[in-house]
């Protein structure tokens, strides 16, 4: 088609104009609109490891570092000064679970001297402050046989652990061991600790905390994706699964919400963090996986730039797994 008149060509230069400055955000007299912000990450050294800590005060590094340090020399005494008299330990995973602190110091007087000098236990991510956070760390497989990557939701009164519960995926203890060493299902504890409890969590995390778990607890993925950072990451560590950005994150709701643990009939148990992040302990007892953390980190507006969930994949059979983690691939 030929130009053939001022008119039209003004039109056509119109169009391209406009589509152009919205295609690079630069319209005519319109700043473009700025995506909000994500914190810039900070790492500090623990045990020679590089660790997270963009969303953790420097306080409860402090605490943990100290903790970890401790626990991988095999430090009875220190290990257990980061216990309050009064606490409560559970392995969400096994169904093990300690209500004091003498129980716990009996457990870890059995294993420590059987510990190599080779075996470590160090955290790699830290959300929160001293008065409650979600610790991602990593035992290597001298301690207790297998490598696991627990994530520990914690909290402190007095600068001391009162509550500590862990979860992590039981397929890293392989399916034989794990179904030999986890608790029966009618005999798994209910009692997780968190009842009279101090509410450390402030508004910000738990506003988040009910907006997300309201969505994805009624299966819905639109809204749930509108929750999160245009750029977040949603992580799933059950399925072994990074999504990246908040179109791909609702494609991946929309095609496998329904079907995961921390979906339609899942409810918050707990709450931990401050108002950069921190995250949700959950049950679903409609789900094969019954129980599961996500860990959320949230940026100044109270976007969600990341969140991790973590759940007992050994549960599901493996063909579910496939499908769930099929809903990766973009239709």
């Amino acid at each position: 088609m030929t130009e053939s008149t001022g008119g039209v060509t003004h039109h056509r230069r119109t169009l391209l104009t406009t589509a152009l400055g919205a295609a690079v955000g630069l319209s005519t007299g319109v700043a473009a609109a700025t995506p909000p912000r994500r914190r810039a990450a900070e790492h500090t050294q623990i045990l020679g490891r590089d660790v997270d800590v963009t969303r953790a005060t420097p306080d409860v590094v402090r605490i943990l570092k100290s903790y970890f340090e401790a626990k991988t020399a095999a430090d009875l005494d220190t290990t257990m000064a980061h216990f309050s008299q009064k606490m409560t330990y559970v392995d969400a995973t096994l169904g093990w679970a300690w209500y004091s602190r003498e129980e716990l110091h009996d457990l870890f007087a059995r294993l420590m001297p059987n510990w190599p000098r080779t075996a470590a236990s160090y955290p790699t991510r830290i959300v929160g402050n001293t008065g409650s956070a979600v610790v991602f760390f990593t035992d290597t497989p001298e301690l207790f046989g297998h490598e696991i990557r627990p994530v520990g939701a914690v909290n402190f009164e007095g600068g001391k652990i009162v509550r500590w519960v862990d979860y992590w995926d039981g397929r890293a203890f392989t399916m034989a061991d794990i179904a030999e060493q986890r608790t029966p299902a009618d005999r798994f504890p209910t009692d997780f600790g968190e009842k009279g409890l101090a509410r450390t969590a402030p508004r910000a995390i738990r506003s988040a905390v009910r907006a997300l778990s309201d969505a994805l607890g009624s299966g819905d993925a639109h809204s749930a994706a509108s929750l999160f950072h245009p750029d977040a990451l949603l992580e799933d560590l059950g399925l072994h699964t990074t999504v990246e950005g908040r179109h791909s994150i609702e494609s991946f709701l929309n095609s496998a919400l329904r079907s995961l643990p921390y979906g339609p009939g899942a409810r918050v148990r707990h709450v931990s963090g401050t108002g950069q992040g921190g995250g949700y302990e959950w049950v679903n007892p409609s789900a094969l996986a019954p129980r599961g953390i996500t860990a959320l980190e949230l940026d100044d507006t109270g976007l969600v730039t990341r969140m991790t969930s973590v759940w007992d994949s050994s549960l599901w059979p493996d063909g579910a797994i496939t499908r769930a983690q099929s809903a990766t691939i973009l239709q």
